[in-house]
């Protein structure tokens, strides 16, 4: 359960009540009807209104900018290693961190082959 005051960004609109997605807003109130589907009273100031949202149709702002510095992490880790030709970094980083077993009735890729898969995929 999100904590009263804390920013929020509204991520999905799930009963169709013309929320504004991608807005920020503050939790002010919980919902405590327990008929109700709604989990949070929510103040959004560029609307200059309150909303009652799930609690899937919200999510905090601090999860959301991890989530956005992990991608970008993560895409500038695959730019570098095409850049530099690095096979074990662009392997490493596309299997999640995972240590890869090299298995050994696979033939051994040349760095052509591999540039050269690497452009097909990009260019698909």
């Amino acid at each position: 359960m999100l904590k009263l005051g804390e920013k929020i960004v509204i991520v999905n609109d799930r009963f169709e009540q013309n929320l504004p997605v991608g807005d920020y807003g503050y939790i002010i109130a919980y919902d405590r009807n327990n008929d109700s589907v709604f989990d949070y009273i929510v103040r959004i100031p560029k609307a200059n209104r309150q909303y009652y949202v799930s609690a899937e149709d919200i999510e905090l702002e601090e999860t959301l900018l991890e989530q956005e510095a992990e991608r970008i992490e993560r895409e500038a880790l695959i730019d570098f290693a095409l850049a530099t030709r690095n096979e074990e970094l662009f392997r490493h980083v596309m299997n999640g961190g995972a240590a890869s077993e090299p298995e050994a009735d696979k033939e051994v890729q040349t760095r052509e082959d591999f540039i050269r898969q690497i452009n097909l995929k990009a260019w698909i």
